[in-house]
């Protein structure tokens, strides 16, 4: 009696969950806008995945609209996004992804400990990279192959990414259309405007909501990429280097 009533209530959370975003992705449909749905912990990403697919089948037939967010520091990250490509060329609808590093490092780890068994996370920092770099590589081939049919946005504040993105698109005639950049507000700005002058589409992300919220989110993104703190230098000098040419004039 108890374990059926508790499956009986977690699937009506899940359809009462389902039912609110299925909602926000109707307005997203017939405003024509794009809804990312982000990633958390692993004990619970199952059910984010299995709501996104439902959202994909059901307004991604024509466009993208609803992606999906892949976190790259996860063991499995390449698989579970080969497999959701293949998916959608399968039963036909439209690939939408976005692609991160990942930001609960620290705590997967430790409930991985806890539990007594291997981590999903990377054992090191060169392997997140080089799996972010694959993932882009397996998605730009997916739009290359699959044209009007799949989008992609990289939210990543490392430049060489960017840079390995922008040659592959180079290299395969990609329609920048089908692919956008994002970085957070304040952050990796010489790698956003640079971006932008160039006419690629790229974003700044906002983060919204309670400063006891907001703070930790933010702390995560710097943690996540090793980058960052070369990325303040640089702007630093650049800024340092416009000053002193405006004063010489």
């Amino acid at each position: 009696m108890f374990n059926y009533v508790t499956q009986n209530t977690h699937s009506y959370r899940y359809e009462a969950m389902y039912g609110r975003l299925k909602k926000i992705a109707e307005l997203a449909h017939e405003k024509k806008v794009r809804l990312m749905i982000d990633a958390e912990q692993t004990y619970f990403q199952h059910a984010i995945d299995s709501m996104v697919l439902r959202l994909q089948r059901r307004f991604n037939k024509d466009h993208c609209v609803v992606y999906n967010t892949y976190q790259c520091y996860l063991k499995d990250s390449s698989v579970r996004l080969k497999g959701d490509m293949e998916r959608s060329a399968r039963e036909k609808f439209c690939f939408a992804a976005k692609l991160v590093r990942g930001a609960y490092m620290y705590s997967e780890r430790e409930l991985a400990e806890e539990e007594g068994r291997e981590s999903p996370i990377h054992d090191s920092l060169d392997d997140t990279h080089a799996s972010y770099d694959r993932n882009m590589e397996s998605v730009l081939k997916y739009i290359r192959d699959n044209k009007n049919r799949a989008e992609v946005m990289f939210a990543t504040h490392s430049s060489r990414s960017v840079k390995f993105a922008v040659r592959c698109m180079q290299d395969w005639d990609i329609p920048r259309e089908s692919v956008y950049f994002g970085q957070l507000l304040g952050m990796a700005d010489n790698i956003t405007f640079p971006l932008g002058s160039s006419g690629y589409n790229v974003y700044k992300y906002v983060p919204y909501g309670p400063i006891n919220e907001v703070m930790p989110y933010l702390i995560r993104r710097a943690q996540e990429n090793s980058d960052l703190l070369g990325g303040v230098s640089l702007e630093r000098d650049m800024l340092f280097k416009e000053l002193k040419s405006r004063f010489a004039a």
